[in-house]
């Protein structure tokens, strides 16, 4: 049990180091988040590393200046509230975020590439958590049901591979 819990981490581990995005993507990130609300930078930091699922964290020193940047490009403005500074979008930067409407959010290419570390991989060390966890402290029964478990839901994955 233990070699295979080894073995379904290793597979999903993160190789190399943190996801590194390519240099459009920060920006592109910033400006799908602020067509949605304003947010301070932190938030922008946190919301990415949400919705990427915590494969993709930008550092403040991507983040930042590329906040500034786009302020100075005339696409976001910032609002100095309670020491925060709270950046939106302007007009030119609105034009800019519907532009880009149509293409794939920036953090959801952490799921896409081959070893992202999106969904599947984090549903897949739960399960083996989970299994680990019945295996520990189950009954007897309640193992022989988790093995069945198991290996329905590894046919239906495969079944997905079958399909098309």
């Amino acid at each position: 049990m233990w070699e295979a819990m080894e073995q379904l981490r290793s597979a999903f581990e993160k190789r190399g180091g943190p996801t590194r995005m390519g240099r459009g993507d920060v920006r592109a990130a910033v400006i799908a988040l602020l067509a949605e609300r304003p947010m301070h930078g932190y938030q922008i930091i946190r919301e990415i590393e949400e919705r990427s699922g915590g494969a993709w964290r930008p550092s403040a020193g991507s983040v930042y200046p590329t906040l500034q940047l786009l302020a100075d490009e005339g696409l976001i403005a910032a609002e100095e509230a309670n020491g925060r500074k709270t950046y939106s979008l302007t007009e030119a930067g609105r034009a800019e975020a519907d532009e880009a409407a149509d293409r794939p959010a920036p953090w959801l290419a952490t799921e896409r590439g081959p070893g992202g570390h999106g969904a599947l991989p984090r549903a897949g060390m739960d399960l083996a958590q989970a299994a680990a966890q019945v295996h520990r402290s189950g009954s007897p029964e309640q193992v022989q049901r988790a093995v069945e478990v198991l290996d329905e839901a590894r046919r239906r994955l495969y079944a997905i591979l079958a399909q098309d």
